[in-house]
Formats: structure tokens, sequence, C-alpha cells
């Protein structure tokens, strides 16, 4: 699926390099995020994606070039300015990280409570984490520790607690990873149902053909550090460069 064209970018990555070593991971991808977008970043392990996108978030420095979100760029920032840029963008981890000491609700509160002088917050706590959770289906396991909770429900609650803050962008890495394929596609279902109500703008890091093809507007393949191709899931399925191919055989 295409989006329409003059639509304005909310996050846009140029020339991005990372080097650990004489090991160049990055070496000037480029990314550009449109509103509403859905965009797929796919690559073999050991690409560059979980850099770039810890770069994104700012859990990494990147040694050169820049990453723009909502015209801000952040390699920039001051850490006050950064901090409230962040409430703008959920992350959902691999892997959920959820705190395996807090209960449900108290990992949904964890971001409420740490941005609260920033967003003046008018409704109250409970009801932003029981609306977060009622969107993924789990109002009923509010009180439930993540180790009383399947992996897919694990996954649905971290994307509550990215979802808690209202973000205008998400960032999902590996969203499907370690799940069987059955809670896999409820997890991409998920997905698809958040960004129509939402109207939020994605960022997918994945290796997963499947999720790539049924949520993406837009898959950039990276390899050796750079965007090796871009285009729709139905333009990169049928190329027949070696090297897409590879990605798209069934």
């Amino acid at each position: 699926m295409k989006l329409k064209k003059n639509i304005t970018s909310v996050l846009e990555i140029k020339d991005l390099r990372k080097n650990f070593g004489n090991n160049h991971v990055l070496n000037g991808f480029n990314l550009q995020l449109f509103e509403g977008e859905n965009l797929v970043v796919m690559g073999k392990s050991g690409s560059g994606k979980s850099v770039m996108i810890k770069c994104l978030v700012g859990l990494m420095q990147a040694d050169s070039g820049s990453i723009q979100i909502k015209g801000q760029d952040i390699t920039i920032l001051g850490q006050i300015e950064l901090d409230l840029l962040r409430t703008e963008i959920g992350f959902l981890f691999q892997g959920s990280a959820l705190y395996d000491s807090m209960t449900v609700r108290e990992n949904l509160e964890f971001p409420l409570r740490r941005h609260k002088d920033k967003l003046n917050m008018t409704r109250r706590t409970e009801a932003l984490v029981i609306e977060a959770l009622e969107n993924v289906g789990l109002a009923h396991a509010i009180d439930l520790m993540p180790s009383e909770l399947s992996g897919g429900m694990q996954r649905r609650v971290a994307l509550a607690r990215a979802l808690i803050l209202k973000p205008k962008i998400i960032l999902y890495d590996e969203p499907t990873t370690g799940l069987d394929p059955i809670t896999s596609k409820e997890i991409i279902e998920l997905m698809r149902s958040i960004q129509k109500k939402y109207g939020t703008s994605s960022l997918i890091i994945t290796h997963d053909v499947d999720c790539a093809r049924v949520i993406s507007n837009r898959i950039i393949l990276l390899v050796d550090g750079i965007n090796y191709a871009e285009g729709t899931y139905q333009e990169l399925s049928q190329s027949n460069d070696p090297q897409v191919k590879a990605f798209f055989k069934h």
C-alpha cells in the first residue's frame, strides 16, 4: 500500500555512520518516515538495524550524521529537550523489556510518573492505565506480574506501555521475535488496529517477512550499513536482484 504524496516527514535520518573499531556498521544510512506511515526496515543479523534504532532513541551515539524528529535534530539537543521529545515516541523493545518486579499496572504507571511534570496531565493515572490495557485487550491482567503472563501477553503489555503517553511515533524492534505464528499474527493485527485508531507513524525493525508483507506501506532493505533497496513489499518481492530476492524466498 503506497502513501499519498505531499505528506509530512516526522522522522528523518541523514548520512548516519557508526563504527566499532574497524567494523563499519552504518555507512551513510538514510531514512524518512512520513506521517501515518508504517515503514519497515529489514536486514540480516549484523546489518546495522539494532545500532540504527539505538542511535535513534539516544541509547547510542552515532559517529556522524543527523537524526531529526519532528524537525528537531536529536544529536544536538540538551537532555531536558530530548526527554520532552521522547514523550512523543513510543518504543516496543525486543523481548518486551517489562520490569519483572513490577505488576502490569506499575509497569504502565512508570512512564507516567517519569514524565508527569512535563506532560501537565489532567486525567487520573488509573484511567490512563486502564485505557491503554483495554486497547490491547488486557484490562483483566492489570494486577498480574509479568511472570504470570504468556510471551504474547507480555508483548501486548509492552505495547500498552509504549502507547500510554499517546505518542505520535512508535518504534517497534522485532515485534514478533520469539512468538509462535498464531501469536505473531495477533500482534501484527494489533499493530495495524493501533495505527488506524491513533494515526501513528511507525518504524518497524524486523526480519519477519510475513510481518513486513502485512504491515508495511514501504520497506527499506539495509545491507552493509546502507539503504540497499527500497519500495513496497510487492515491488521488492518481485525484484530480480539476488540480494533482494534472498530476503523474500519462502
